[in-house]
């Protein structure tokens, strides 16, 4: 049998079978990838973390069981605004917050997480800003001269 010949008869079958092998070798890497994915998210998800919800809110971890995903989280929106959420509705950690060589632990490096997180920026809500847009109209009214 010479080589055109077994081509012609098997080459439909192995070219099947190499795609089956390429697919399951593919499917295998990604499924390997996705699982270092999470598992790196999961390491960098502890409270004091800023997080992505799916919904598309930011917000700092509060409490979150990585072993018992069906126990909510808790994310931290706005000071004082605690939800729960699906502990699977986090997309991503935005900024790890790695502890520092010498950084104590336990409770104290906990309680220097709350300082740090206490020390943000305040934003401006939306009747402050509001407000401050309308007194900012009033003032260039009156600078204006009437004709």
């Amino acid at each position: 049998m010479d080589l055109g010949t077994f081509f012609q008869n098997y080459g439909l079958i192995i070219l099947l079978v190499i795609l089956l092998v390429f697919m399951f070798w593919s499917s295998r890497r990604r499924m390997a990838k996705q699982k270092a994915e999470q598992e790196a998210k999961a390491r960098q998800t502890v409270p004091g973390a800023e997080v992505l919800l799916q919904g598309g809110l930011y917000g700092t971890i509060v409490s979150y069981d990585p072993d018992n995903l069906d126990q909510p989280a808790v994310v931290e929106i706005a000071p004082g605004v605690d939800i729960k959420v699906h502990s699977q509705a986090i997309l991503r950690v935005v900024s790890p917050e790695e502890p520092a060589v010498g950084e104590a632990s336990g409770l104290e490096g906990q309680a220097a997480r709350v300082e740090t997180a206490e020390e943000t920026p305040r934003v401006e809500t939306a009747e402050e800003t509001a407000e401050r847009l309308r007194s900012e109209n009033d003032k260039d009214k009156k600078d204006t001269p009437e004709a």
